[in-house]
């Protein structure tokens, strides 16, 4: 078997000086035209591992790698990594037009935006998933990373950081709102996916025990699903209002409530049947849910 060749690019320099370009005009972020970038990668079938997030817009033919699955893209799309994700592209690909904007963390660092990265999912959305923007949408997107790469390029002062972070700031806003378009403009699959989900959900929990199972982690239903945890998640609230694990755990809690009622069970038999190692986890997250603890549930009702 072929060993994946994973190149490993850890600072914008890097990633300069991998694709034969004159050194960055500035350390932590770059601006750079897609069809050059293809143009100038090698042209074996290679996997990258970037230490820094990326924002790309890609209209092309070919193949997309995102990790050990494929996508075949045929139309604009922005396509989203967080640093240590590894992606490539097949050797065949036909670049038509594109941007990459590449932020290393440091960059972020000490800014409200830092700490709020973690809140853009997208980045963590599988490449599948990603977001279809049209020609309206493109043209504002593009006006803010137009905005980030003018001021880089420019004379680096105190304001220059900040300038840059807002910019990318407003960019990844107005992706979220794009991409709550695009789950209210697919609200029939989503509906689909979300039947699909729930029957998994009853299934699961329909088991007669769970002490060998064990509680269902979101992984389990999103292969299922083949989308990303992520995606599932925010699928799900946008759809019903909940993420994954709170409809995980709205279950398990309605499973616990016909086990306090219809059994004598302990309440550490009871949790350890609904798949729990620890009593008092479960004991949390019942009473998180209801309001009252599993015992004294049980003597209410």
């Amino acid at each position: 078997m072929k060993k994946e060749s994973i190149v490993e690019v850890g600072s914008i320099g890097e990633l300069h000086e991998f694709l034969h370009y004159p050194p960055p005009r500035h350390p932590l972020v770059s601006v750079i035209n897609h069809a050059d970038f293809y143009a100038r990668r090698p042209k074996e079938d290679i996997r990258y591992r970037f230490g820094f997030y990326t924002i790309s817009s890609k209209k092309f033919e070919g193949l997309l790698y995102y990790g050990k699955s494929h996508y075949d893209f045929k139309e604009g799309s922005l396509v989203f990594t967080a640093p240590g994700q590894v992606i490539g592209a097949s050797p065949h690909i036909k670049v038509e037009e594109g941007w990459g904007v590449f932020v290393h963390p440091d960059l972020l660092h000490g800014t409200s935006l830092g700490k709020r990265m973690h809140e853009y999912s997208f980045f963590h959305y599988e490449v599948n998933e990603a977001l279809h923007i049209s020609e309206e949408e493109n043209a504002i997107i593009k006006d803010c990373v137009d905005k980030i790469a003018r001021e880089y390029r420019g004379a680096i002062d105190k304001h220059t950081q900040g300038v840059i972070v807002s910019n990318i700031e407003l960019l990844l806003n107005y992706c979220n709102r794009f991409y709550d378009r695009q789950f209210y403009t697919r609200a029939r699959v989503n509906a689909d996916v979300v039947q699909r989900f729930e029957l998994l959900l009853k299934e699961y929990f329909g088991q007669p025990t769970l002490i060998e199972a064990g509680l269902p982690p979101v992984t389990y239903f999103s292969s299922r699903l083949n989308l990303s945890p992520n995606y599932l998640s925010d699928l799900l609230q946008k759809s019903t209002g909940k993420s994954t694990l709170e409809h995980i755990h709205l279950e398990l809690v309605e499973r616990a409530k016909s086990l306090l009622w219809g059994t004598e069970n302990s309440i550490s038999e009871i949790a350890y049947e609904l798949g729990f190692e620890h009593p008092s986890h479960f004991t949390k997250i019942f009473k998180a849910k209801t309001g009252k603890s599993p015992s004294e549930y049980r003597n209410v009702n």
